[in-house]
């Protein structure tokens, strides 16, 4: 069965200039091992590729549990110098959260 991500997970966004980090966390420590096995930095970089222009990077972080993902190019330019209406890509990590997965 298919499942949109925000019914098992939420997500936090941040911002480094050009560079857009979004943090993974699953509503049940017992989801971990599904997010990690389906949500891989090829996963999230096919799914919001029309935001994210360059790399994306996934790093697991087991003990919170969470996923955290450095997505390149992604905030045309960064805050300080974009015309984009999110330059800081909060509404991105809402984005992510519409990734279909099996569950």
């Amino acid at each position: 069965m298919k499942r949109k991500l925000h019914e098992i997970a939420h997500a936090r966004a941040g911002d480094k200039g050009d560079t857009l980090t979004l943090a993974l966390f699953p509503y049940r420590d017992a989801d971990y091992e599904l997010l990690r096995a389906q949500v891989t930095a090829e996963a999230v970089k096919r799914h919001l590729a029309h935001a994210v222009l360059g790399e994306v990077r996934r790093y697991e972080l087991p003990n919170l549990p969470a996923l955290q993902f450095v997505c390149e190019r992604a905030l045309d330019t960064g805050v300080t110098t974009s015309l984009a209406i999110d330059p800081h890509g909060k509404t991105m990590s809402y984005a992510l959260l519409e990734l279909l997965i099996e569950h």
